[in-house]
């Protein structure tokens, strides 16, 4: 009798922890910087070896209309720790750092207020990561760029994307089966290494993937030609994404070395998520363990004549993004649906069951991941871009939908409708390539004006 009340005990006991694993799984955020949508095996991308990453993607869901609402590094980082549109949560400095109110309502700070344990890695980006110890039970965030060498010159000590692995399984040999975790990565890669010199590596690789695609030629963009640098209006030739461009793309040779040396970089994180995805099975956490792999943004590898991001053109804005839910085999292994940068917070908070402060104003994607139809979904968004550089990057908004791109290129300090020096109309159902400006066209003046009256609507709710 004592034997069989204590196997009942036994049972309930267990089903109760697996109840509670299942309400609490454990999540990784993955979050590369840079990297474009089209930069992935399973994106479509023949040349480059992402085979992690690939094979996550075909055991989860991909989602292949992935955007970002600002091409920034710091203020796209603060949409997604907060859920928020930037004309909402205000962060438009590298070193502005959010309010402690703001990071008890990030996703980070309501994880760590519901009792998971909670690590970030990387690029903070936001200010600086000790803001952020409040909420943190692993910080290993760093200010700024940092640098992919100790030694950049002579590429000496670990690479930067290799130690960030080895503190991601530093982080998870300190976690157990009695407590959820989750952990942020944010790495520097396939960011360039800030540099001036023409004749610096801008995308130093860890030296073991040196011989990675040597044998290959990249092709070059389709809009890489001067037929479509000359018809951008002469602030943008004369902008910071030119001036990027001459350092990185100026030649063939240089062109080719550049892009191999990104495609490298690529190819050292996905050796990281290997590297995780092993731990996480060794360790007992691989059944339990909700995988998020995405993008700050995109990036110009040379279109228009262009390097860098910031305007509102599919290559700057649109991102991969890969949801991994062991839990589940998932009914339907790619989506369609328009998802945003804002929708991470409210999709890691709903995997955790836990309630979304009520500012956010992203969508959860758990019920696309379930595979289920939503009854109703954003058929467009808003772009915002009001970081200058000095002037060197021009502020830019609009508005996307499933067909058309609005984007009106703005005079610094002023926001009124009047106010725009340029503006672009794009049919992207029969220009993907974003390559004909419809914006004068006298046909399109009716769906110009309905675009205008959009993203009036969609700036007005942003905030």
């Amino acid at each position: 009798m004592l034997k069989f009340k204590f196997l009942i005990a036994f049972l309930l006991v267990s089903l109760n922890s697996i109840a509670q694993s299942e309400d609490r799984p454990n999540i990784i955020y993955l979050m590369t910087d840079d990297q474009r949508f089209d930069s992935l095996g399973v994106m479509g991308n023949k040349i480059i070896q992402t085979p992690h990453i690939d094979k996550m993607a075909e055991q989860g869901v991909i989602f292949d209309n992935a955007f970002v609402t600002t091409a920034i590094c710091m203020t796209n980082r603060a949409c997604v720790f907060t859920g928020q549109y930037a004309a909402r949560h205000g962060i438009w400095s590298f070193n502005k750092d959010l309010t402690p109110q703001q990071l008890s309502q990030t996703y980070i700070g309501k994880l760590h207020a519901a009792g998971y344990r909670t690590g970030f890695i990387g690029k903070w980006g936001v200010g600086h990561p000790k803001s952020a110890n409040s909420i943190l039970d692993f910080n290993r965030g760093f200010p700024g760029q940092s640098k992919f060498f100790e030694d950049l010159k002579n590429k000496t000590g670990r690479h930067l994307t290799a130690r960030m692995g080895d503190q991601a399984l530093e982080f998870l040999k300190g976690c157990d089966q009695k407590k959820p975790f989750h952990l942020s990565i944010s790495f520097k890669a396939p960011h360039c290494q800030d540099s001036r010199d023409i004749l610096s590596d801008q995308f130093p690789p860890d030296r073991s993937l040196e011989h990675l695609y040597k044998d290959v030629i990249i092709p070059k963009p389709y809009t890489a030609s001067s037929e479509y640098h000359d018809r951008m209006p002469d602030f943008l030739k004369n902008s910071m994404n030119r001036d990027r461009w001459a350092v990185r793309f100026r030649s063939p040779a240089r062109y080719q070395k550049s892009v191999k040396d990104y495609y490298r970089l690529i190819t050292g994180v996905d050796l990281v998520v290997g590297r995780i995805r092993a731990s996480l099975k060794q360790l007992g956490f691989d059944k339990n363990t909700i995988i998020i792999f995405t993008s700050d943004h995109g990036f110009f590898l040379g279109e228009y004549g262009f390097a860098g991001k910031w305007t509102p053109h599919e290559v700057s804005i649109r991102v991969p993004l890969v949801i991994y839910d062991p839990r589940k085999s998932p009914k339907v292994k790619r989506r369609s649906e328009m998802t945003l940068a804002i929708d991470m917070a409210p999709t890691i908070l709903d995997f955790a069951n836990i309630k979304r402060p009520d500012r956010m104003q992203g969508m959860s994607l758990r019920s696309l991941v379930a595979g289920l139809e939503p009854e109703t979904w954003r058929k467009s968004f808003f772009y915002e871009h009001w970081f200058t550089a000095g002037g060197r990057i021009v502020p830019s908004e609009g508005v996307r939908d499933q067909r058309w791109k609005y984007g009106r290129y703005l005079v610094p300090g002023k926001l009124i409708e009047g106010d725009a020096r340029w503006e672009e109309l794009f049919d992207l159902k029969t220009d993907p390539n974003e390559t004909v400006n419809l914006a004068q066209h006298p046909a399109y003046k009716e769906i110009l004006e309905q675009k205008r009256k959009l993203w009036q609507r969609w700036r007005n709710q942003a905030k």
